[in-house]
């Protein structure tokens, strides 16, 4: 038994405390075994390297999918979001595109350990260099977990997978925000997860590449904590004007997870907040 799942990547007043989630697995090599979904969702991951964190759980489940979608995530990781997403919707197909190879091999294995081939595709590439791996407007909606901290910002981590996930070193917020756009039609969607205090950074930024803000929704660690991350969901092509949820508290009394963090983690359908409902 093993926890995981701190809030963020980065160190912060808000996001120091690691929230913790029981996961079941066993631990070989240079890697180690995870579960998420009371074991349902399987994942290998690096034992030193970039581990994913509960910012992919709120993500994922943030995203409003509508139907039969083909949908894109920036910086997959060891995808983790796009098994995430077809896990809970069993009509979509998922392409995520990781900047690292040996992330991207890393993914390509998880989608496999989860039989979610036909479904779950992983590109190795650069999302500067996004117009040479896919064409314009081929996706109904992008999600992306960019990296949060300027180049020189904070300890820069020795280990690679960390020092990529965590700053921009290789791509930027604009360029993530970029690559969303090319990807996306007019009216498709990009949902993001980000600092709450580079929240301005973020909409100028979205909004410079002409996705709309138009829904947000601020975590917090706990009920009396200044906001740690914000989610937002963008539309291309969107009027002004922004939908502002609820507060979602990850912490009740006691460093128990409240009811609707519970329930993400579970993958439960029922028990925590759905898009639009506040």
């Amino acid at each position: 038994m093993k926890t995981l799942f701190p809030i963020g990547r980065p160190k912060s007043s808000t996001a120091a405390k690691p929230v913790t989630a029981t996961l079941m697995g066993s631990e070989s090599g240079d890697e180690t075994f995870d579960t998420l979904f009371e074991g349902n969702l399987k994942f290998l991951q690096s034992r030193t390297g970039y581990r994913f964190s509960l910012d992919a759980v709120l993500l994922a489940t943030f995203l409003a999918v509508r139907g039969e979608e083909k949908i894109a995530d920036l910086g997959s990781g060891n995808g983790v979001i796009p098994l995430i997403l077809a896990y809970l919707n069993p009509s979509i197909s998922v392409t995520g595109l990781e900047f690292q190879v040996a992330m991207a091999e890393r993914s390509r294995r998880n989608v496999r350990l989860n039989g979610f081939d036909k479904r779950v595709l992983i590109t190795h590439g650069d999302v500067r260099a996004i117009r040479k791996i896919a064409p314009p407007e081929s996706f109904d909606a992008v999600v992306c977990n960019p990296p949060y901290r300027l180049p020189g910002s904070g300890r820069i981590s020795p280990n690679p997978e960390k020092r990529i996930a965590r700053h921009e070193c290789e791509g930027s917020l604009s360029d993530f925000i970029a690559a969303g756009a090319y990807l996306l039609p007019v009216k498709g969607r990009m949902a993001l997860i980000y600092l709450a205090a580079r929240s301005i950074d973020l909409f100028d930024t979205m909004r410079r590449a002409g996705i709309e803000p138009k829904r947000m929704r601020m975590v917090h660690s706990f009920a009396e904590a200044e906001a740690s991350l914000v989610l937002v969901e963008g539309v291309k092509g969107g009027r002004s004007g922004v939908k502002v949820h609820s507060p979602l508290v990850v912490y009740a009394q006691g460093k128990q997870y409240t009811t609707e963090i519970e329930a993400m983690l579970t993958g439960s359908r029922e028990g925590y907040w759905t898009k639009g409902s506040d």
